[in-house]
């Protein structure tokens, strides 16, 4: 084998693995996605808890707060914070540390790094 054909070898095989790992991490969240509305299939939530649920799911940029809540889904603050409430009690969200104005909530999550209840 020549040093071009190595070196073409040696790059294909580079991209093959970075495709693999590329489609693993893909696969990983699909899988964590369907698993969570499995466990949550029987659970009665509303059209705006759904989507922010499946928004946190597919990698939500940033924290997630009440206040976020209320301008992505064009609700009041008060209505916002009663669906984050709801899903609290539910053992779906938690709230995560600091709080005050600043209070943000991520899904609750098993050992595993799983979505869960």
């Amino acid at each position: 084998m020549t040093h071009a054909e190595n070196s073409r070898l040696t790059w294909f095989v580079a991209c093959l693995s970075r495709a693999f790992d590329g489609a693993k991490r893909i696969l990983a969240s699909v899988l964590k996605k369907a698993r969570f509305w499995k466990k949550h299939a029987g659970d009665r939530l509303n059209d705006r808890q759904r989507e922010m649920l499946n928004r946190l799911l597919d990698g939500f940029e940033g924290k997630l707060t009440s206040s976020k809540w209320a301008a992505v889904k064009k609700c009041s603050p008060d209505t916002a914070l009663r669906d984050i409430t709801d899903l609290l009690e539910r053992g779906i969200l938690v709230k995560d540390e600091g709080g005050g104005r600043s209070t943000s909530y991520s899904l609750v999550e098993d050992k595993g790094g799983r979505a869960n209840r």
